[in-house]
């Protein structure tokens, strides 16, 4: 029996990253999996590996931040496989990184919308299906930017402050419908975003970039970075019925870095 048996879940920004990773083992755990990115032919490719590995998935391209998109991800999900009861908000993009006084207007509304705004969209339109069976989880893939922040990613950390912010709220609301809500906040996460993050923070502040890298890597008291299934792994259990009285927690992962 895998931890997600009977489970549909919609998982955003499922091309790349966390999300094939996450799609992937809520597939090997049972669920059946909508893949949703702004990507087709790399949310195609998470598919196909899923299914290759013997695993129900379906892809669906548009844009989460939108009605119009938000709508035909979780529209995909109920024509699929008839109903939605597992979300996990996990799409949105970094932003720039440099000094506000150089962050356009443009800068911010791209990053808050892609990250917040599309985690607000998704779970609008998939709460009154979780009402209606009676249960559901969603759970947002915040940062520790948005709990600690991050100098010169403001809004980057804005947006992941306000997805935490989120999750306190909807807890309060949808818990009464037997729905938990939770976040995580990862802190380092080894993979190409660490790597540009790191790159444009050595860029910003003048300084060598495997100096930068180190000064990652030695916040952890494991002296290490998270791994993209560490992330995964946990999103399984707070979407599983073991997890059923978690709800309205931010949980960090950070591999030891203390949370605050």
């Amino acid at each position: 029996m895998g931890l997600l048996n009977d489970r549909v879940a919609v998982i955003t920004g499922a091309s790349k990253g966390i999300g094939r990773v996450m799609s992937q083992l809520f597939a090997r755990e049972g669920a059946r999996v909508v893949c949703a990115a702004r990507t087709g032919a790399l949310v195609t490719e998470t598919v196909s590996l899923i299914r290759s590995a013997g695993g129900d998935a379906v892809a669906v391209t548009g844009d989460a931040s939108t009605e119009a998109g938000a709508q035909a991800i979780v529209a995909a999900g109920i024509a699929a496989f008839g109903r939605v009861d597992t979300l996990v908000n996990n799409a949105g993009d970094g932003g720039p990184t440099r000094p506000i006084q150089d962050y356009s207007t443009e800068d911010w509304f791209y990053t808050v919308n892609s990250c917040l705004t599309s985690a607000y969209m998704c779970s609008r339109f998939v709460v009154p299906e979780m009402i209606a069976a009676g249960r559901g989880a969603i759970v947002n893939i915040a940062s520790m930017a948005g709990r600690r922040g991050l100098m010169y990613r403001v809004g980057y950390c804005s947006a992941k402050a306000g997805q935490i912010g989120m999750t306190y709220g909807l807890a309060l609301e949808l818990g009464k419908h037997n729905i938990t809500v939770n976040a995580i906040a990862p802190g380092a996460v080894a993979g190409d975003r660490i790597d540009r993050v790191i790159q444009g923070q050595a860029d910003v502040r003048g300084v060598d970039v495997d100096r930068m890298r180190k000064s990652f890597v030695e916040r952890s008291p494991l002296q290490r970075m998270s791994t993209a299934e560490d992330i995964a792994s946990l999103a399984a259990f707070l979407c599983s019925d073991a997890a059923r009285n978690i709800s309205g927690q931010c949980i960090p992962v950070t591999a030891g870095e203390p949370a605050s």
